[in-house]
């Protein structure tokens, strides 16, 4: 049986931003679905991660510093500071973070399982509309 998701009631516009919509935003967003992912494999480096992301799109370390705070703060992401010269960051999954990555990876493969009917029905709109 499936899970039936309820709004929680907001203000009245709908517009309201619930808890559980910041959290999957955090998740959801640019690279914090890169993010996740990639620590899913196992625990990073702060330069590892850059390189791994970078390779598929351009991530500014300002950006990538913003989403690994944003997903501690969420109780994702464990940082442990290495007191070494030079300093050392390991980033890994907590077992809340492990859970949701494998959630957004499920939705990464599914989405590039179906692209070729989404472009389809892209196509399809696109035309029924000129």
């Amino acid at each position: 049986m499936a899970e039936s998701v309820r709004e929680p009631a907001g203000r009245p516009d709908g517009e309201a931003m619930c808890p559980y919509r910041l959290v999957l935003e955090h998740v959801t967003s640019r690279w914090g679905v890169l993010v996740l992912i990639r620590l899913l494999e196992r625990p990073h480096r702060f330069s590892e991660l850059r390189r791994a992301i970078g390779e598929i799109r351009q991530v500014s370390e300002k950006m990538l510093t913003q989403t690994l705070q944003t997903l501690e703060r969420d109780g994702f992401v464990h940082r442990v500071a290495q007191p070494v010269i030079p300093p050392r960051v390991d980033y890994s999954l907590t077992e809340l973070g492990r859970e949701a990555a494998e959630q957004v990876r499920a939705l990464a493969l599914w989405t590039e399982r179906r692209m070729g009917e989404v472009e389809q029905a892209r196509e399809a709109y696109d035309e029924a509309r000129a």
